[in-house]
């Protein structure tokens, strides 16, 4: 029987950076369905289509390939074969992704493709609705948070250490933005699954909150 892990959370919780560590850790596939929105988001930005054309958008589909391969940071990502890991992160698409990936036709379509990786190993997914929606039967439901100071604060750190222009500020608005954003969608809205365990990051070190959830992890799996 394959393990499915699910992390679900708000943007800059530290999903990914967790769910990466664990992955290494524990010998399990890392799915990053946040990097699947987004980049679906920067194909409807490279093919010139408005954001709010949800038909333009919808028919966008069938051409997009994505793909995962590792690497010694986790994981590069690439769109149609052409490696866009450091272009899906970037202010544009982080502000739009939110509204690509409310769209229910983009959302079924992710979601096939997401079950489908979770058939075929032990797996972590981290995104916005893995344990209500994706992987509504995984053994491990985590529900990652942390306050909206903290995670402009980790956004502002990232985006300096890239290059990037960032405003601290702006940051805590687009992040509380998007909270509202991705907890009050029609289509699989950002919640709490009952069955999750909820983690709060707020204060403690990437380290602390790995060696929680794999706590919780093992004693799931001593059951």
């Amino acid at each position: 029987m394959n393990w499915q892990i699910a992390i679900d959370g708000p943007a800059s919780a530290g999903k990914s950076t967790i769910a990466k560590i664990l992955a290494s850790n524990l010998g399990y596939i890392y799915v990053d369905t946040g990097a699947m929105y987004r980049t679906v988001t920067l194909a409807v930005k490279r093919a010139h289509i408005d954001y709010n054309d949800e038909s333009k958008v919808i028919e966008l589909l069938d051409k997009i390939n994505i793909d995962f391969e590792p690497d010694v940071s986790g994981q590069r990502v690439f769109l149609n074969h052409d490696d866009v890991t450091e272009e899906i992160r970037s202010n544009e698409i982080t502000n739009n992704v939110s509204q690509v990936a409310a769209y229910a036709d983009v959302r079924t379509d992710l979601v096939e493709r997401q079950r489908q990786l979770a058939q075929e190993a032990n797996i972590i997914m981290d995104g916005r609705d893995i344990g209500t929606t994706v992987l509504p039967l995984a053994q491990v439901k985590i529900f990652l948070v942390a306050s909206v100071d903290e995670r402009a604060q980790r956004r502002y750190k990232e985006n300096m250490a890239k290059g990037m222009t960032a405003n601290l500020e702006t940051l805590k608005a687009d992040i509380a933005l998007r909270d509202y954003k991705d907890s009050h969608r029609a289509i699989s809205p950002l919640i709490q699954a009952d069955d999750a365990i909820l983690v709060d990051t707020t204060g403690h070190s990437i380290e602390e909150v790995v060696t929680e959830i794999t706590a919780i992890i093992n004693d799931r799996q001593k059951k």
